[in-house]
């Protein structure tokens, strides 16, 4: 296969959902069946996807392949001179594997909305909300510049603010699309400006010659300082696209969309795009960027990993956990495991994907029922459902022979070796915590929902496994979640690797008198970085030999501490929800403040409601008295003065001045009537008249 080859079979990828949802929503009205033509373009595109995949990592694993076209070209521009703002396609290992997981899980939920959706009475418009996402994420993932990923990032929060508010009748769901659509936009203004600052100082959009001039020492307004706050800025739209702290507050709510919905957005895409941005973007990262990025990250994986602990809607809590995963994603990248960051953005796509349509199948048996207090028992009527759920569960718990133990693993070992050599230790113990955390939330999940007796009956007795085309996308991804696909060693993704081994970061020379490191206190120094390479684009960032050498050490103390600590908490949900030997209630009631801190998520809601929210409410409120009472005030108060001025001008104008000239009409009418009498038309007449004149005339000069 040529690389022009695969370059076409990119352009069919990123245009085959777009055309599914053109034809899907101009004909759903017409054609019944019309959502079978979006299902087959997405089949059509997953196998593209797999055959692009197999090509590029046998046949071209270390090239780029890009295709570009100029879209906008000016001359003599302002400040610019020349100005071309060019779009292209950029097909490497990380997009091509990227692309792999966007199709594959949305070809699943289609095909699992089939059944989940049967009835719903927008239901081929449901399937075309779908094909517009899945075009805006293969945009993301295709892209190779900046402006194009912007364009489609947009266009993902569009389609994403239709399918969480797909059920716009429901308040909650509106109000949730409406909140997702605001959040993101928050974070979206910082990547914007971001985006605004690399294309002043490089006048360029495309990441490659960017990472160029930055190679050469050319910094925005020369100063590391502003290419550090240009790396934070764009990172603002992650903050926001992926949920995280303190822009998590709409993923949770979003899960008033349908459960299908929830996968394809909120486990396994948009808020993966993030991540993917952090990724696309590395290289411009500085040590004060990828530090902040660091402790964000370490925030949006302990934070919700302690509110996931006390919730019962079974969605909320997968909410919960996927903004704590996506955190374990961006630590990673904060502390240089680029890798396994990486690694655990595919791995976490598969099985984060199988729990959420796992809790639609158990969902939809349950009749829309979803506070797991009112479930249990259900391994017996959902065996195949729970025995997806059962895997998926140990995979994002960390257990051996699963592929998030491999991911995991990776990114534990970075945040061990980061502490090694830093003595910053935050990383480590937030990461091991957060995996004795998520595995006692998910197999509590697990417990309450499918073990034990059933706590209401009624449901319990109507519910059945859900139909073959829920079922099997379930087996898939849960299929997905075993390490054979990732390594045939289960212990250790690096020996052998399938996937590990294709991911690299992007590549960029750091010259050898760079001011900034990648690593806090000159750990990794710029010398160490920059790998001799001819010619010098071929070189690629690395960390130093120290960092490799303390990740290697790193491997087998992360491995058994998390094993133990993810064991502690799996031993802990049991001991508490099947085996009853400890109270949950009476814990909760020791320690109530934190339960109640948990249970009400930190309050970041009402935290934001009385503040952000109410002063945004405050200034609305005083710029709308402003506007009321001060502007349209001396508005209507000059209105008010016009309108009796003139008033007194019609009454002057009726009264004086038309009262003089009517005055004068009627002295005028009045002497033409006396002197019309003298108009005889007689000779005779006028003669005594003027002999008349002249008598007096004469009398009067006479007298004087």
């Amino acid at each position: 296969m040529t690389e022009n080859l695969l370059i076409q079979f990119a352009i069919i990828i990123l245009f085959l959902p777009l055309l599914g949802f053109v034809v899907t929503l101009f004909l759903g009205s017409k054609v019944k069946k019309i959502f079978l033509f979006e299902n087959f373009v997405l089949i059509l595109a997953f196998i593209l996807s797999v055959i692009m995949v197999f090509a590029k990592l046998n046949y071209y694993p270390q090239e780029n392949i890009v295709s570009e076209f100029h879209w906008i070209s000016l001359n003599n521009v302002p400040l610019f001179g020349t100005l071309n703002i060019d779009l292209g396609i950029l097909v490497d290992n990380i997009s091509v594997l990227m692309i792999f997981v966007v199709t594959l899980i949305s070809m699943l939920v289609h095909i699992f909305s089939i059944a989940y959706m049967h009835g719903d009475k927008r239901y081929n418009r449901y399937f075309a909300y779908l094909g517009i996402f899945t075009f805006s994420m293969t945009g993301i993932v295709f892209t190779h510049d900046i402006l194009m990923m912007y364009i489609f990032w947009e266009l993902v929060g569009l389609s994403s603010y239709l399918l969480i508010g797909f059920w716009f009748e429901k308040k909650s769901a509106s109000d949730a699309g409406k909140k997702a659509f605001i959040v993101n936009r928050i974070g979206d203004i910082g990547m914007f400006s971001g985006i605004l600052i690399l294309f002043s100082t490089y006048h360029t959009f495309t990441f490659d010659k960017i990472f160029t001039q930055i190679s050469l020492g050319v910094l925005p307004f020369n100063s590391e300082f502003w290419l550090t706050v240009t790396g934070i800025l764009i990172f603002c739209g992650a903050i926001g696209k992926s949920a995280q702290f303190p822009l998590h507050v709409w993923l949770p709510d979003a899960m008033e969309g349908p459960t299908p919905v929830s996968a394809l957005i909120h486990a396994a895409t948009m808020v993966a795009a993030g991540v993917y941005l952090v990724v696309r973007v590395f290289p411009i990262l500085t040590g004060g960027a990828l530090e902040f990025i660091a402790i964000i990250g370490a925030l949006s994986a302990f934070i919700p990993a302690t509110i996931a602990l006390t919730q019962n809607d079974i969605k909320k809590v997968l909410a919960y956990s996927t903004v704590s995963q996506l955190g374990y994603m961006v630590m990673a990248l904060g502390v240089g495991a680029y890798k396994f960051a990486f690694f655990h953005l595919v791995t976490h796509a598969f099985f984060k994907a199988a729990l959420f349509l796992g809790s639609g199948s158990v969902i939809h048996a349950m009749h829309h029922e979803q506070d797991i207090r009112n479930m249990g028992g259900l391994r017996k009527k959902l065996p195949l459902t729970y025995a997806t759920f059962l895997i998926s569960t140990i995979a994002i718990s960390g257990v051996p022979l699963t592929s998030g133990f491999l991911s995991k693993d990776g990114i534990l070992a970075g945040t061990f070796a980061f502490g090694s050599l830093t003595g910053q230790w935050f990383f480590a113990f937030v990461g091991f915590f957060v995996a004795l955390l998520t595995a006692f939330y998910m197999f509590r999940l697990v417990i309450l929902t499918f073990h034990g007796e059933p706590r209401n009956k009624e449901k319990f007795d109507h519910a059945k496994e859900s139909p073959f085309v829920m079922v099997m996308p379930l087996v898939v991804l849960a299929a997905l979640s075993i390490f054979i696909w990732y390594t045939p060693n289960p212990f250790n993704p690096e020996q052998g690797a399938f996937l590990s081994k294709w991911i690299k970061a992007p590549t960029i020379v750091v010259p050898q008198n760079a001011r900034y490191s990648f690593m806090k206190n000159d750990v990794i120094k710029p010398a160490e970085q920059v790998q001799t390479a001819k010619p010098k684009t071929e070189a690629e960032i690395t960390f130093s030999e120290s960092y490799t050498e303390a990740m290697h050490h790193a491997h087998i103390p992360a491995m058994l501490l998390s094993l133990t600590l993810a064991g502690l908490g799996i031993l802990l949900a049991f001991s508490f929800y099947q085996w009853k030997k400890l109270d949950p209630d009476k814990l909760a009631n020791s320690i109530k403040p934190l339960y109640k801190l948990s249970y009400n998520k930190w309050y970041f809601d009402e935290i934001y409601q009385a503040t952000f929210v109410a002063f945004t409410l405050g200034l609305s409120n005083v710029l709308y008295w402003i506007d009321t009472y001060i502007i349209d005030g001396i508005v209507n108060g000059s209105a008010t003065v016009t309108k009796q001025f003139s008033k007194f001008s019609g009454t002057f104008d009726n009264i004086v001045v038309d009262g003089l000239v009517n005055l004068m009409a009627t002295i005028s009418g009045f002497i033409g009537l006396m002197f019309r009498r003298l108009q005889t038309g007689k000779v005779q007449t006028y003669i005594v008249v003027v002999v008349f004149s002249l008598v007096i005339i004469l009398f009067l000069f006479k007298s004087f």
